[in-house]
């Protein structure tokens, strides 16, 4: 059984710079401390970082975000059902990171099926890093760049910042604004400790006469930066905080080498249907949508997510239990 350990592991990844962050080993620690448990196989150059998490009746489900890696997916996956086979794994579920058309990703692993829940999001808009400050600042709409420019002259700075307490209360303070959920403090606590002493991670706060009013953690591996988790208060947003916050993670991520930046989530739509609505709909990710589209970044959709059933009563269970909660945290 090609399982490895999290050193061998970070060295297989060492042959491929561009695998997304949640295949990295510190990825699978986080989540392992919080109701998961990381298992990593390799089966010659492909391999997979695999999530499984205890659900009620003694059973797991198994998940592969923004996976495998490498090419031959096929003897790899027979490697994983055996696993899952023995490990009373009802569910398999493989998210993708190569942008494949979803009937191409069935066509190449025969034997799965498109899920009805995605856990990371379908669609997102990714910056181009790449050209002088002058061309990042040209991409952008109009009304991006002079909140920029506006937050830079009413005084607002913006610095790397260790304060997770106060950044978790913001996120709270967020979250209940704008009705999503959150992680726990001590969540955001590992993050930053797993990812930012060599320079993977970066708290970035927003300054004005001494008061925060907003801040993001932001992530990075090979050429990929990735925003997600980001936090503002109630008061003095007319600054326009988040707008040179954005900036300056955008410019952080730059100075790393990094060529696109990922702004992790809009809602999922077509281009012509999110630029017709987003100034009617205050739903869900429609406020991200409008915030997001202005930094002149391309909207990018996923394959998707989709299973490997190894029961197919408790897939059923399963389906109806998504249809009422919707997530996988």
């Amino acid at each position: 059984m090609p399982i490895v350990n999290s050193t061998e592991w970070s060295a297989y990844l060492a042959s491929y710079p561009e695998a997304h962050i949640l295949q990295s080993a510190r990825w699978g620690t986080l989540k392992a401390q919080f109701g998961w448990e990381a298992v990593r196989f390799i089966n010659g150059t492909t391999g997979a970082q695999l999530l499984i998490r205890q659900l009620p009746m003694r059973q797991r489900m198994a998940y592969i975000p923004m996976g495998p890696i490498g090419k031959d997916w096929s003897a790899l996956l027979g490697e994983i059902d055996d696993y899952c086979l023995r490990n009373r794994i009802f569910l398999l579920k493989i998210e993708p990171d190569d942008g494949m058309d979803p009937l191409e990703v069935t066509i190449k692993v025969p034997g799965i099926t498109p899920s009805p829940q995605t856990v990371q999001p379908r669609r997102s808009i990714v910056i181009d890093l790449t050209g002088d400050y002058e061309t990042l600042l040209a991409r952008m709409k109009q009304k991006t760049r002079y909140n920029i420019g506006l937050a830079t002259k009413k005084g607002v700075t913006v610095k790397a910042w260790e304060d997770l307490s106060e950044f978790h209360r913001m996120m709270q303070m967020t979250g209940e604004r704008n009705t999503f959920g959150i992680h726990s403090l001590k969540y955001y606590q590992q993050a930053y400790e797993l990812f930012h002493p060599d320079g993977g991670c970066e708290l970035l706060a927003a300054f004005h006469e001494g008061e925060v009013l907003a801040a993001l953690m932001l992530f990075s591996a090979g050429k990929r930066a990735w925003y997600f988790y980001g936090a503002s208060g109630n008061q003095n947003r007319h600054l326009m905080p988040t707008y040179l916050l954005q900036w300056e993670a955008m410019l952080w991520a730059k100075n790393k080498g990094c060529t696109h930046y990922d702004l992790w989530g809009v809602p999922d739509q077509d281009e012509d249907y999110l630029e017709s609505h987003f100034n009617d709909r205050q739903d869900g990710l429609w406020g991200v949508y409008r915030f997001k589209r202005g930094f002149g970044g391309a909207l990018i959709r996923s394959a998707g997510a989709f299973d490997r059933v190894y029961q197919k009563s408790l897939y059923s269970l399963y389906r109806l239990y998504i249809r009422l909660f919707r997530r996988i945290e």
